[in-house]
């Protein structure tokens, strides 16, 4: 498949004005939480090595996930695209927020008019049914083919899920104190009800007899698609047929194995966690010290 890839030419493979825009993030980061962070007043300190770790990988992942030939596979096979979907919203969300020292958080939650947002969307309930209904809404196929034909529906689509992921994990990750009410059986719980919510969506993809997504079956749909990523005037110098032409896979097939990816990553993920909330738990138990310390 590598291959084949090469015709649509660099820009569309690596994204270089993606990896300035990360690369502009990291340096802000380096720059706020470094040498200018005394500018924000008190005595802040600069993030630990094990914070900035978490933030530059997550910047990392997320150019893996939005700038490399994984951006431009999502949309050429639905595998890829639940790949990328499993990393970049339910992995990149927990390195950002582990990364931020905590004023920054701080400060983010004062800012007026934002702070609202973030409490009320923040709430765990609150978070868990928008995120987790959100995603079930994209992957209704009217919706998913209507946002993959349309930049900038896809863009928004694209942000607001973001946005629902970051507050998703916020009850389990916050670094600020008084945020931290969750007691740990209550996060297992809300683990296992993120996995259980995520499954019907899962599901519809899995066990459809059918191919449901005309931007994975359909050659005018596909060729749109590939206009979010692929530069239009490389597009109008090749001729293409369809995704078929850079997978054996079939239609159906790829979009089975998409679901079970999904779901498989899912879980991987979940499970992680979870282990990590009962090995602290079980840790904690006699000191008194919550599970998941936050930085």
């Amino acid at each position: 498949m590598w291959s084949k890839l090469q015709i649509f030419g660099f820009r569309a493979l690596w994204s270089p004005y993606f990896l300035l825009y990360v690369l502009f993030i990291a340096i802000a980061y380096y720059l706020i939480t470094g040498p200018l962070r005394q500018k924000f007043g008190g005595n802040v300190e600069k993030p630990t090595v094990k914070q900035q770790v978490s933030f530059y990988f997550g910047l990392f992942l997320l150019y893996v996930m939005k700038g490399s030939p994984i951006d431009l596979m999502s949309h050429i096979l639905l595998m890829a695209h639940m790949i990328q979907m499993a990393f970049y919203y339910l992995v990149f969300p927990i390195l950002i927020i582990r990364g931020i020292p905590t004023w920054v958080w701080q400060k983010v939650f004062r800012i007026k008019g934002l702070s609202a947002i973030l409490r009320l969307f923040t709430k765990p309930l609150i978070a868990v049914l928008v995120f987790n209904g959100l995603f079930s809404i994209y992957h209704i196929p009217a919706i998913l083919d209507y946002s993959k034909s349309h930049e900038i529906v896809h863009a928004i689509f694209s942000i607001i899920l973001l946005f629902a992921a970051f507050c998703m994990w916020w009850p389990l990750f916050t670094p600020i104190k008084e945020q931290q009410t969750m007691k740990p059986l209550f996060k297992i719980l809300y683990i296992f009800g993120n996995g259980v919510l995520i499954t019907p969506a899962c599901g519809l993809i899995m066990f459809s007899s059918m191919p449901l997504y005309a931007t994975y079956s359909d050659a005018q749909a596909w060729i749109n698609a590939l206009s979010l990523c692929v530069p239009v005037d490389v597009l109008q110098g090749i001729t293409l047929s369809g995704p078929e032409l850079f997978s054996d896979i079939t239609t159906l097939h790829d979009q089975q194995a998409g679901g079970i990816i999904m779901k498989v990553l899912q879980e991987f993920i979940y499970g992680g966690i979870l282990a990590k909330v009962f090995y602290s738990w079980f840790h904690s138990e006699n000191r008194g010290i919550d599970p998941i310390p936050n930085t």
